[in-house]
């Protein structure tokens, strides 16, 4: 198979596995076999683990710099512990499809964050884009809506925008760090610190885990998450963005949306509603021309 076409389905499967994550992580809250915290902290630690494995048995020479220490910190803080913390808790909140049209706004954060941190100059489209982002946004947070699963979705959304505002600002930050070393050696890294970082505010509610209740559906969506939805899925991003770019690998998150309302409306009884559909299609048109360059400035 051609590099170019694994590379297309390394990024279709990506985003298949995150969709896939909003179901599992649902069915495993709402079920009680894990809570929010711990579920983050089995997440982070065993892709990290595996991480390590991989580096053993294909080692990547990339010594790390010691004025890079702070800048992978940071990183780990806002795209794992902060960014990983409020997604999971956001997510066993609210809806499965609101908490992915939310995720889709991230491009639209990280042009406001470019424009505030990097002084990138906020052209007509990127206003307006940003302008519909909000809109679709406002759209999800005043939607009365009943059946599926969420406690309290206002609040997390609220958690959700807040975790797509910190996965912006770590997208920002990590950029550097790509340009310097190996893809796989930054993930691993971040993935290490970040896991030591969340130890503290998830160790209590792991300790709690009562895994004689697991069934075997239990033990199957659990495995979903950590090896196919975080570890192969960052594997699988990585390889895309390296072969294809990421520009073409950003066009994909249009379709993870899709997947999870499909999974989501077939095994969490969620419904597609108009207030959904026009929150998409706000969201889905602020993303492009936030990312649309602009000749007239």
């Amino acid at each position: 198979m051609k590099p170019f076409l694994k590379a297309h389905l390394a990024l279709l499967g990506t985003n298949i596995f995150f969709a896939i994550n909003y179901t599992v992580v649902k069915y495993l809250i709402n079920n009680n076999f894990v809570k929010p915290f711990s579920l983050n902290l089995i997440r982070v630690g065993v892709t990290a683990v595996l991480l390590w494995v991989l580096y053993i048995f294909k080692p990547v020479k990339a010594p790390v710099r010691r004025e890079d220490y702070g800048r992978f910190f940071w990183c780990a803080l806002t795209g794992i512990a902060i960014n990983q913390l409020l997604f999971l808790k956001g997510l066993s909140l609210t809806y499965s499809i609101h908490a992915s049209l939310l995720m889709l706004a991230t491009p639209i954060f990280i042009t406001i964050i470019a424009a505030w941190i990097l002084k990138e100059r906020l052209n007509n489209y990127k206003i307006a884009g940003l302008s519909l982002g909000i809109a679709g946004a406002v759209v999800l947070l005043m939607a009365k809506e009943i059946g599926g699963q969420a406690k309290d979705a206002v609040f997390g959304d609220v958690l959700i925008i807040l975790n797509a505002i910190s996965y912006a600002v770590y997208f920002i930050l990590v950029k550097p760090l790509m340009k310097e070393y190996p893809p796989i050696t930054v993930i691993r890294m971040i993935f290490t610190i970040g896991f030591f970082l969340i130890l503290p505010f998830c160790w209590k509610e792991f300790t709690e885990m009562n895994w004689e209740n697991y069934t075997g559906l239990a033990w199957l969506n659990l495995t979903l998450m950590v090896f196919a939805g975080t570890f192969l899925a960052y594997l699988f991003n990585v390889y895309g963005i390296k072969v294809l770019g990421a520009s073409v690998a950003g066009t994909y998150i249009y379709s993870q949306p899709v997947f999870t309302a499909i999974i989501a409306m077939i095994f969490l009884g969620e419904e597609l509603t108009i207030y959904k559909i026009l929150a998409a299609c706000l969201i889905a048109a602020g993303v492009y021309l936030a990312n649309k360059s602009n000749k007239n400035g």
